[in-house]
C-alpha cells in the first residue's frame, strides 16, 4: 500500500493526484513513487524449542533471510511493524522516517514500528542471530524515549507483524501478516488455591509414612547392632575377670592346715614316750 493519512485529503489535493496519476504514465516529473512489493514471506515465532519464546511481554520472531535481496540497496533499513491483530488492517505504511510510529503511541494507535536494522543483516550472507526478540527493551518504557523502540508489550495482544523494507524516498516492499502472536497471561492472585491438592496431600502421606517406615528400620537395625556390640564387649569382660579369679585362686596360699610332724619329733602313744 502507498502512504496513506488518516484524515481524508480535502477535494483539491484528491484532483490534484489525480492529474499527478494521469500523467504518471506519460514520463510526468511529478509521477508518485512506486507501491512498495509484496512479499510471500510471512513472519513467524520459531518453530524449535526455545527458553522464553513467548512471555507475558515479550515474543521471539525467526530473522528473514533471502527475503529482500534483489530490493535492498546499502542505504535501505527493514523495519518491524507491531500492531494489535484487530488494528493490522488499519496499519498504514509511513511515507518516511519521521512519519514512523513510536513505541509510545501503540495504546492510542494501536501500532508501532521498531527493530530498525539495516538491510544488509537480513541478507544470505548476513551472519546474523536466527532470532528476533519483540518487546526486549525495558529501557524505551523507563526512560519514556522518543525515537522507535523495542519496549515491553503491554498487554497479550494477540498481535500481528510485519516487515518493511524502507529506502530514502519510502517503502520499498512489506512482507506479509503474522498469524495472530498471543502473550502468555499472569495468573491472577485471586486464582491461586492456597490448599494443595488432593494429590499432593495423598503425596506428602505417602512420603511422611515411608519416611516413618524408614525411621524406624533404621533405629531398628542401630539398636540390633548396638545390642550385639554390647554384648561382645560384656562377654569379653566376664572372661577377663574370671580369668583373673581363676588367677588368683591359683597363686592364692591358702589358710595353714596341720602338717605332719618329721618322724625324729613325733611323740610315741601315750605311755610310751621315754625321756632321753
Amino acid at each position: 500500500t502507498l502512504c496513506h493519512p488518516s484524515v481524508p485529503p480535502p477535494v483539491w489535493v484528491r484532483a490534484r493526484v489525480r492529474r499527478l496519476l494521469s500523467g504518471a504514465g506519460q514520463g510526468s516529473p511529478h509521477s508518485l513513487p512506486a507501491p512498495p512489493a509484496r512479499l510471500p514471506y510471512v513472519p513467524h515465532v520459531p518453530p524449535m524449542a526455545l527458553l522464553g519464546k513467548v512471555t507475558a511481554t515479550t515474543f521471539a520472531l525467526e530473522r528473514p533471510r533471502c527475503v529482500f535481496d534483489g530490493h535492498a540497496d546499502a542505504s535501505d533499513s527493514v523495519w518491524l511493524a507491531v500492531a494489535f491483530a484487530n488494528a493490522s488492517a488499519a496499519f498504514r505504511n509511513p511515507c518516511s522516517r519521521a512519519d514512523v510510529p513510536p513505541y509510545k503511541q501503540l495504546p492510542t494507535a494501536r501500532s508501532y514500528m521498531t527493530l530498525e536494522t539495516a538491510a544488509a543483516a537480513y541478507s544470505c550472507s548476513a551472519a546474523s542471530p536466527p532470532v528476533l526478540r519483540v518487546g526486549g527493551d525495558t529501557a524505551c518504557r523507563d526512560q519514556g524515549r522518543q525515537d522507535p523502540c523495542n519496549g515491553p508489550l503491554p498487554s497479550p495482544g494477540p498481535y500481528r507483524v510485519k516487515f518493511l523494507l524502507m529506502g530514502c524516498r519510502g517503502p520499498k516492499a512489506e512482507t506479509r501478516w503474522s498469524e495472530p502472536i498471543l502473550l502468555r497471561r499472569a495468573a491472577s492472585p485471586s486464582t491461586i488455591d492456597p490448599a494443595p491438592a488432593r494429590r499432593g496431600s495423598d503425596v506428602v502421606v505417602i512420603a511422611s509414612i515411608l519416611a516413618s517406615l524408614g525411621a524406624v528400620l533404621a533405629t531398628t537395625v542401630l539398636g540390633a547392632l548396638g545390642a550385639k556390640a554390647w554384648g561382645s564387649l560384656c562377654h569379653q569382660d566376664l572372661g577377663t575377670d574370671a580369668f583373673t579369679r581363676r588367677s588368683y585362686r591359683t597363686h592364692h596360699i591358702p589358710p595353714a592346715l596341720p602338717q605332719p610332724l618329721p618322724p625324729s619329733c613325733g611323740c610315741s602313744p601315750p605311755g610310751l614316750c621315754r625321756s632321753a
